[in-house]
């Protein structure tokens, strides 16, 4: 008896889905992002107006002011989905317990010098609420945005926060103990140094306008925040007490990274969309610049001392030359 195998070459009908074809303009392949991503915003056959809301649709469009013709033109330039999401923050999260672990087998935390650790105790732990609060932010955004391409990396930034809060939650325990957490709460709730940062994140939990909770709360608030905390902070207890809080705090200074190439990409392709966004979206940045300024300034003195002002100008700058290169107009 005799078997032939032979190797036999099917032919596609189709290399992807019509609404891509119709996209991309020919049949061709698609990446999985774009597959999975691209008009999967539900947009028609809506059985009921929501009645908490009945000026709008369940999924409307005019929630925000800002005014796209394609929506999908919001793009994740990571082109984050499900799949590639989940392996990029399960290696980062590899890095991180792996940080923890060896603060924690080594006894780093324990030779801490004291007042670093008092310092970092006192600064950090009362930024797991911030988190939270950005959690619910992202959240928000996700259920009341417009189109896949932005609502989707919007969830992914809320579970991050959520995840970053966790990790300070773990900062706290590592360097004080349940006592400190309790601390940071009341700190949190009764502290003047964090009365003005609690009232902004408060105010953005009841924001209307998503693409401006956006600007708010992923553009600014984070933008000064996270270079405040993970970059000039990190510094400073490093130039007093070696590195170990930069090791506990590094999935949040890799984080941000990552984040700003797709809240940068998102602010430039919208304010290139038209010279009404480009003003909508300035007056935005301005406004809640000069808020997020005001209230980060007792909290970068309780990390930096005498150092705040310049460290938040340095921050500033920073997230000024960001925003000047996505194409907003910047206050002088």
């Amino acid at each position: 008896m005799q078997i032939d195998l032979r190797t036999v070459s099917i032919t596609p009908l189709r290399q992807t889905y019509t609404h891509i074809a119709e996209r991309l303009g020919s049949d061709k392949a698609a990446s999985r992002y774009i597959e999975g991503t691209m008009d999967v915003q539900a947009s028609a056959n809506f059985h009921y107006r929501p009645t908490w809301d009945p000026e709008h649709e369940l999924f409307d469009p005019s929630r925000t002011k800002v005014i796209m013709k394609d929506w999908y033109a919001l793009k994740d330039p990571r082109q984050l989905y499900y799949g590639t999401y989940t392996q990029a923050r399960a290696r980062m999260q590899e890095t991180a317990e792996a940080d923890f672990e060896f603060v924690e087998t080594r006894g780093l935390a324990d030779q801490y010098d004291d007042a670093a650790r008092r310092s970092a105790l006192d600064f950090y732990v009362p930024l797991r609420h911030v988190a939270w609060g950005a959690n619910l932010n992202g959240a928000s955004q996700c259920a009341y945005g417009y189109g896949t391409a932005f609502t989707q990396p919007c969830l992914y930034a809320a579970m991050d926060q959520l995840g970053i809060a966790q990790y300070l939650t773990r900062l706290g325990l590592l360097l004080g103990q349940q006592g400190d957490l309790e601390a940071g709460k009341h700190a949190w709730m009764e502290a003047p140094a964090w009365q003005e940062l609690r009232h902004m994140v408060e105010d953005t939990l009841v924001m209307k306008d998503w693409f401006e909770l956006y600007v708010a709360q992923n553009v600014v608030l984070d933008g000064l925040l996270f270079g405040l905390a993970y970059k000039e902070v990190d510094n400073a207890l490093a130039s007093q007490a070696g590195p170990t809080v930069a090791m506990l705090t590094r999935f949040q200074a890799e984080w941000f990274q990552d984040a700003c190439k797709w809240v940068d990409s998102v602010i430039k392709t919208a304010a290139a969309e038209s010279a009404e966004n480009k003003a909508l979206l300035s007056q935005w940045y301005s406004q809640w610049r000069a808020r997020a300024l005001e209230a980060l300034g007792p909290v970068a003195r309780l990390g930096l001392g005498e150092g705040s002002i310049a460290a938040l100008e340095r921050v500033a700058a920073t997230l000024d030359a960001r925003m000047n290169k996505a194409g907003l107009a910047i206050p002088a």
